[in-house]
C-alpha cells in the first residue's frame, strides 16, 4: 500500500487538534493557546465506503478491513515562520515530510477561542499561512540554484535542465505565488523531486465553520484557490468528505477483494497495472501475475453473486497492462 500522508497546517487555534482528535480519536492536546502541538502526532483513520460493508454482507464476510489515509497533526504556524518565530523551522519541516496539505482555516466566531491575530479573517489566514511556505521553499530554491549555477556553466546537461526548471520556480515565488502555479511537466516536477517542496504539494482547504455561521463569500473566494471542504467540529459534520478529498488529494483510490473470511479495501496510486496493483496485497504478485478476474463491484452487488455476475459476462479477465479502476473487485491469479 501507497505509504502517503496528509498534514493538518494552519494558524495556531483554527480547529486542526480538535479536527485530528474527532478523526483519529487518538488523544493529543488541543488547549486553547498557541503552540501547544510541538511534535505531530500521526492518525490512521479509515476511508469511508458503503461499498465495504454491501460486499461483506453478500459475501457472509467474517472480517472486513476499510482502506486507511494517514493525517498528521502539525503545530500552529505564525508569521514569521520561514524566519524562524514561533518553532517555525521545526514546523516548516514537518510540512516538508508530509505528501499533501489539509490547511485548515477558521471561519467560526468565538469569544471564547483566541486568535493569534484578535480577529477571524479567513482569506489573510490563508494569506499569512501560504506566503510562510513560499518564503520558505524561495530560500529552498535559492540555495539549490547556488549550487546548481557552477555545473551549469560549465555545460553539465542535467544542471543546465535544473536551473531552468529551477529559475522558472523562483520567478513565481517571487511573485508570492505558489510553485503549483509554475505549470511544470511532470518531468520537470520530477528532476526537483529531492527539494521537497511544500509549495508543490497538493493542497485542500478545511473551512473550520459552524452551523450557524455559513459564510457564502468564502466559500466563493476559497474556492478561486482550489479545492476545499467544509466542515464542523463542534457538531462533527462533513469529516467524510474531508477524509474522501484527502484521499483523492494523494492521488489514491481503491480496489476490492471479498470472500468468506475477509472483505477488504485495497489501497493504490490511481493510474495502477493490475500486477502493481496486486503488490497491494503481496509484493510477489508483480513478477508472479499470470491475469487477474475483474468485476465493477456496483455490478456484483447487482447481481448478488459471482456466479450471477459471470453468467451475465460481467466478470472480466484482465492482462498485465488492465488500469485498475476505484471500485474493483478483483480475484489475483499467479
Amino acid at each position: 500500500m501507497p505509504s502517503l500522508s496528509i498534514g493538518i497546517v494552519g494558524l495556531p487555534n483554527v480547529g486542526k487538534s480538535t479536527l485530528f482528535n474527532a478523526l483519529t480519536k487518538k488523544s493529543v492536546p488541543a488547549e486553547n493557546y498557541p503552540f501547544c502541538t510541538i511534535d505531530p502526532s500521526v492518525g490512521i483513520v479509515p476511508v469511508p465506503d458503503e461499498r465495504l460493508g454491501k460486499l461483506s454482507i453478500l459475501s457472509n464476510t467474517k472480517q472486513t478491513i476499510p482502506a486507511v489515509i494517514e493525517f498528521v497533526d502539525i503545530a500552529g504556524l505564525v508569521e514569521g515562520a520561514s524566519k524562524g518565530e514561533g518553532l517555525g523551522n521545526k514546523f516548516l519541516t514537518n510540512i516538508r515530510e508530509v505528501d499533501a496539505i489539509a490547511h485548515v482555516v477558521r471561519v467560526f466566531e468565538d469569544p471564547d477561542v483566541i486568535h493569534v491575530n484578535n480577529k477571524v479573517d479567513p482569506m489573510d489566514d490563508i494569506g499569512v499561512i501560504n506566503l510562510e511556505l513560499v518564503l520558505s521553499d524561495f530560500e529552498t530554491v535559492s540555495k539549490r540554484l547556488a549550487n546548481v549555477n557552477r555545473d551549469a556553466k560549465r555545460g553539465v546537461k542535467e544542471a543546465v535542465a535544473e536551473e531552468a526548471i529551477l529559475k522558472k520556480i523562483e520567478k513565481v515565488l517571487e511573485g508570492g505565488h505558489m510553485a503549483t502555479t509554475a505549470d511544470l511537466s511532470d518531468e520537470e516536477k520530477f528532476i526537483i523531486k529531492s527539494l521537497n517542496l511544500l509549495t508543490l504539494k497538493p493542497m485542500l482547504y478545511v473551512l473550520n465553520t459552524s452551523e450557524a455561521n455559513e459564510n457564502i463569500n468564502i466559500d466563493q473566494e476559497v474556492g478561486k484557490l482550489g479545492l476545499f471542504v467544509k466542515i464542523d467540529t463542534v457538531f462533527e459534520s462533513g469529516f467524510d468528505d474531508l477524509i474522501k478529498m484527502s484521499y483523492k488529494l494523494l492521488g489514491l483510490e481503491t480496489f476490492l477483494t471479498t470472500g468468506v473470511e475477509e472483505t477488504r479495501a485495497w489501497t493504490i496510486k490511481v493510474g495502477s497495472t493490475a500486477p502493481i496493483a496486486g503488490t497491494a496485497i503481496h509484493n510477489d504478485f508483480k513478477d508472479k501475475f499470470i491475469r487477474a478476474e475483474v468485476v465493477a463491484c456496483d455490478k456484483l452487488l447487482e447481481a448478488g453473486s459471482y456466479a450471477v455476475a459471470r453468467d451475465k459476462g460481467w466478470v472480466r479477465t484482465e492482462g498485465k497492462e488492465y488500469i485498475v479502476k476505484d471500485g474493483d473487485v478483483i480475484e489475483f491469479k499467479i
